[in-house]
């Protein structure tokens, strides 16, 4: 069944929401978890269920990710799988760049159709969950529609944010509206006992599609204006076809701001997290980098995850994600972090130089305090720096760091001299 599934990979617009994390990448390359990149998510889903042909569709600052996706997904030459990347271009026929999601699958169409395949599942390359896609291909084809919309249930706190419908008995979406402001009550849906127990009471639309091939070509050649699968081509379909609504009830949570991502990297350290990296069945593939293992000296550990090759010296860390290659100093307290880690490791004549010229060496100094932060890639952080988050700092974007909902974020490669207070 899998066979005649061809995925596709939406890379996502600027991500401003995302600042300062998307200044110099795009959302679906931030790293998240310490060792992985969002972009894994849906292409780990679509391994695990089967589905191993892959196109990832690419435009804002796709440097880094293209060169992810090119140093990680490899298969053997006599299959048939692949993960390409189909970066925006400007042709005779299409001048301009991708305005929406709709429109990127639809400038890339030509390329998706020199391949074999029955259905197309539709992705969005920013978002957190474990899924199943084999159930969701089998409820389409069982259903005899052309169309299915995954959707999970939401509070009414929520409901705003997202695409909210309404389905019939044989989960034949009837109504779509989006981003509803008022009359949610009119909104409410049979989301199951357990789901409405939680107060979840909407449905809402989780921008994850599968679309028969043919409708998919009909549906482009008919209305080129449409540039949005959910503001646009969706809502019209159902006034024409059965649109079936695929309600999952797993952990799923859409990565549109500096919150949502700093909860969700934070959540991983649960004793019991929702998003479980050390399920068996749901492996979370990414790079494989030779590094060697972390190396902790005297540092008390609470509630920490901890990615490869590490030298961490503090003296407590606490309900924080280590990144990669992280170095953190002696006497350091670090609390409700998320630290991205490095790129490369200092040489000794390196840390010799920098050491000399009085510039911090890339990682953490000494007896620091970092609390409700997020450190990016390549930053050195000076010794007896204190950066403490909270309700207490306004929103702002600074030279070196952004705060944002309380949450520090310090920018890719900043340099933080010896003392700093913010």
């Amino acid at each position: 069944m899998t066979d005649k599934v061809l995925g596709v990979i939406l890379g996502g617009g600027q991500g401003s929401r995302l600042a300062p994390l998307t200044q110099t990448r795009s959302k679906p390359a931030v790293p998240i978890g310490g060792k992985y990149r969002l972009v894994d998510i849906p292409i780990s889903n679509c391994l695990n269920s089967g589905i191993h042909r892959m196109f990832v569709l690419t435009q804002f600052n796709s440097a880094s990710l293209n060169k992810h996706i090119k140093n990680t997904y490899h298969f053997s030459h006599f299959s048939s799988a692949f993960v390409d990347i189909l970066a925006a271009e400007q042709t005779p026929d299409n001048p301009t760049w991708f305005q929406g999601t709709a429109d990127a699958v639809r400038q890339t169409m030509h390329h998706l159709l020199n391949h074999e395949f029955e259905y197309v599942l539709i992705l969005s390359g920013d978002q957190l969950y474990q899924m199943d896609f084999n159930k969701m291909v089998q409820a389409h084809i069982d259903s005899g529609v052309q169309i299915t919309l995954a959707t999970i249930p939401v509070n009414g706190k929520d409901a705003p944010e997202f695409g909210i419908l309404k389905s019939n008995e044989q989960n034949i979406i009837t109504s779509f509206i989006e981003k509803p402001k008022t009359g949610l009550e009119d909104w409410t849906s049979d989301t199951g006992p357990e789901m409405q127990a939680e107060g979840r009471n909407y449905l809402a639309s989780m921008g994850i599609y599968i679309f028969n091939r043919d409708l998919l070509i009909k549906i482009f050649a008919e209305n080129a204006d449409e540039k949005d699968f959910g503001k646009e081509i969706i809502p019209r379909m159902l006034n024409t076809y059965d649109v079936l609504s695929y309600q999952y009830e797993g952990y799923w949570t859409d990565i549109g701001n500096i919150s949502s991502f700093f909860e969700a990297n934070l959540g991983l350290t649960d004793d019991i997290p929702k998003f479980n990296l050390f399920d068996s069945h749901h492996n979370i593939f990414t790079r494989a980098r030779m590094l060697p293992p972390s190396k902790i000296l005297g540092t008390t550990l609470d509630k920490t995850m901890i990615a490869e090759g590490c030298i961490l010296q503090a003296e407590c860390i606490k309900h924080t994600v280590i990144g990669i290659r992280s170095r953190i100093g002696r006497g350091t307290h670090i609390e409700s972090c998320y630290i991205m880690g490095s790129d490369k490791y200092q040489t000794l004549d390196e840390i010799a130089k920098d050491v000399e010229a009085g510039k911090p060496l890339i990682g953490i100094g000494d007896r620091c305090k970092i609390v409700n932060a997020i450190v990016d890639k390549n930053c050195r952080i000076g010794n007896d720096v204190q950066i403490i988050g909270g309700s207490h700092l306004p929103d702002g974007d600074h030279s070196l760091y952004t705060v944002k909902d309380g949450i520090v974020v310090v920018k890719k490669g900043a340099i933080i001299p010896d003392g700093t207070v913010v």
